[in-house]
């Protein structure tokens, strides 16, 4: 099983870094929808997997079970799937429709939490609903995406490593947070490559990350419901807040400026290089760098979709649910 695992290693990792055109800095983008199932998720998935395996955490008779709003569950349902074991992907009634579609294909069965938990969202449910499925099933692996401390190192050793060797220097690195993975791992090596670096977590809002109120999120792909434990090893200078108004637009600017069809996350992380104050630095010709965590295709319903983007323009949240 574990030589199998190994012949997917080439498909993960080395993906591009697209140099930007900017007026006043340079400004690159981390491609990382390049990877074998499709985002930056197949990193750890792939860590946590040979790990598990390794160690017999994982044989050919367990039942991997994940909670997972798309890409980490895509990701570790197409490694199951070539490994002949089965994955069940315990989802939400505000999962993205395609990634639901494409779960459903690759997975051995998939869990919809219709019932939203006290802070608004599905997320402490569906880890609840893990916990559960851990008692009921006899031979069952839990990746925990949320406080496995392989989750960071992957992007540790992977990621980072990458955008540490592609650059030689870096003044601020723009990085989407969701379970908190990416943001640990890549702010941890980015800060011992890039001393006088400036690491920003990009959050969106009603996000509960870092402290904010929770209310609803209509675009899928970043923030949380709950603070990740894996964030706290992070090493993060400041937080911005983008909402769905500029992430849909930086997308948008993205594809149309820039010829790059990206996600949610993307375009976050984008928004928030846009609108950063560079002149904060006190750095001539500034470098920067975002992360581009999946493309877009599993946004045509939504960010791409122009009817939505309609009724998202009268779009008023309720800070108050």
């Amino acid at each position: 099983m574990l030589n199998k695992l190994h012949q997917l290693k080439s498909l993960i990792g080395n993906t591009p870094m697209m140099k930007l055109d900017h007026p006043r800095l340079e400004l690159y983008a981390k491609l990382e929808g390049y990877n074998y199932s499709g985002s930056i998720k197949d990193r750890p998935a792939y860590v946590i997997m040979e790990e598990a395996i390794r160690t017999n955490k994982v044989g050919p008779d367990t039942t991997i079970i994940e909670s997972s709003s798309g890409n980490f569950a895509i990701a570790l349902a197409s490694m199951c799937k070539n490994l002949d074991i089965k994955f069940i992907a315990v989802i939400d009634k505000f999962t993205n429709p395609a990634n639901e579609a494409l779960l459903r294909v690759l997975c051995h069965d998939v869990i919809k939490i219709m019932e939203p938990d006290e802070t608004g969202g599905c997320l402490l449910n569906r880890i609840r609903k893990i916990r559960s499925l851990l008692i009921e099933l006899p031979d069952a692996f839990w990746p925990n995406q949320y406080e496995n401390p392989l989750n960071p190192k992957a992007h540790y050793e992977g990621t980072a490593m990458e955008i540490c060797r592609d650059l030689e220097r870096l003044d601020v690195m723009f990085i989407a947070v969701s379970s908190g993975g990416s943001v640990t791992g890549v702010s941890q090596r980015v800060k011992k490559e890039f001393p006088n670096c400036r690491t920003v977590a990009v959050d969106a809002e009603g996000s509960v990350i870092f402290g904010a109120a929770p209310r609803p999120r209509p675009i899928p792909g970043m923030g949380s419901s709950m603070r990740p434990k894996v964030l706290e090893a992070a090493k993060i200078d400041e937080v911005v807040y983008v909402n769905e108004h500029e992430v849909v637009n930086a997308c948008n600017e993205l594809l149309n400026d820039h010829g790059l069809f990206l996600g949610g996350s993307s375009g976050g992380a984008y928004a928030a290089a846009l609108k950063y104050d560079y002149d904060a630095l006190g750095v001539e010709n500034p470098v920067a760098a975002f992360i581009c965590a999946d493309m877009g295709k599993v946004y045509l319903d939504n960010i791409y979709n122009a009817d939505w983007v309609a009724q998202l323009a009268s779009y008023e949240p309720n800070y108050n649910n």
